[in-house]
């Protein structure tokens, strides 16, 4: 058996983040979307944007642990950089447009 570290990312709320482990990545997405978790709830939906597999339950544990941190935080935005900049870019691009013109350069 296999147990997944992950990072979710809220499609709503770009900024928001959560981090769990899982032995099943796509079970637990499904249960995050439907409400059924009280930390995740407002934000969704979710979507998976990173994962990591461990062997054993205790390494996976360590790992969200570790990731949860502000060390491991910073390992996440490092490794993830690329995305992160792209989306970035991409949500500025969509308030652009969707903010008054005549209110833009307010």
């Amino acid at each position: 058996m296999y147990y997944i570290v992950y990072v979710l990312q809220s499609k709503k709320y770009p900024h928001r983040k959560y981090i769990g482990y899982t032995a099943n990545l796509q079970k637990r997405v499904k249960i995050h979307n439907s409400g059924m978790v009280h930390s995740t709830k407002k934000w969704k939906p979710w979507i998976p944007i990173y994962a990591e597999m461990y062997l054993e339950k205790l390494d996976a544990l360590g790992r969200e642990r570790f990731l949860k941190s502000g060390s491991g935080w910073k390992y996440i935005k490092k490794q993830l950089r690329h995305y992160l900049k792209h989306h970035e870019n991409l949500t500025k691009e969509a308030t652009k447009k969707t903010i008054d013109p005549t209110l833009r350069d307010q």
